[in-house]
């Protein structure tokens, strides 16, 4: 097991007992701790006391709902949350990953599966990459330093999310240069995810809400459709307005 891995908590949410233990027997087969809760308010309660490095959330749970835990736990923690959904059900899926969910996985799932979502999620939480010289200043209304991971606009520091913070040092060290769909996947989430293009353009969307002046018409972040993304060459070219 990676240095990474190792002694890692994982909290697992989810009212069936089975489900519960049958989670916590693949993920301690390769080495993580896991703590279990089978009630929304009790997840809280072991998110506190635990401080686990992820949560596994299953959707539907009698109490609390997943998606009424999940966002009692982005109130008090930017723990990486990963939501466990019924097959086909795309929308909770998408509201999950709306909420703040890092991730999710189908039933039914594979042990091996669901060790790789775990690997995958603290990989992207570890990772910093973010150790550039200078400071970029695109215009007078957006600053970075990926070194200090601040970002600055009309003069207010914001807050991102360590995938919101990967997505955007990437487009910003390619300014200028077209990112795929599958290169943006691959860099931020992990080659896991090559067929996930939602994932970009959600988190698209989360940067320009919280960057652009007018998300609708986006001068940072250009769009390239059918291709994927392009951050503004802003060294050679002056952001301009460029449709969704």
């Amino acid at each position: 097991m990676d240095d990474i891995f190792k002694n890692r908590v994982i909290l697992v949410v989810d009212d069936e007992e089975r489900m519960a233990r049958f989670i916590r027997l693949n993920l301690e087969h390769d080495g993580f701790q896991v703590v279990e809760a089978y009630r929304g308010l009790d997840a809280i309660h072991k998110l506190r006391d635990a401080m686990p490095d992820v949560v596994i959330l299953d959707v539907m749970m009698p109490d609390l709902d997943g998606f009424e835990v999940l966002k009692m736990v982005r109130e008090i923690s930017q723990v990486p949350v990963i939501m466990v959904t019924a097959k086909g059900e795309e929308d909770d899926r998408v509201r999950g990953l709306e909420l703040g969910a890092d991730d999710y996985i189908t039933k039914p799932f594979s042990p091996r599966e669901l060790v790789s979502r775990v690997r995958a999620v603290i990989r992207r939480t570890e990772a910093s990459g973010f150790a550039p010289r200078e400071v970029y200043e695109v215009d007078d209304n957006l600053k970075m330093d990926f070194g200090r991971r601040e970002i600055w606009v009309g003069g207010k520091l914001i807050k991102l999310r360590p995938t919101e913070y990967r997505l955007l040092y990437h487009l910003v060290q390619n300014a200028g240069w077209v990112m795929t769909y599958d290169q943006l996947l691959s860099k931020v989430w992990g080659y896991e995810y090559r067929d996930e293009p939602h994932y970009v353009r959600l988190y698209v969307n989360y940067l320009r809400q919280k960057i652009e002046k007018d998300p609708a018409n986006p001068k940072y972040i250009l769009t390239e459709r059918g291709v994927g993304y392009r951050f503004v060459d802003f060294e050679r070219e002056r952001p301009v307005d460029n449709p969704l």
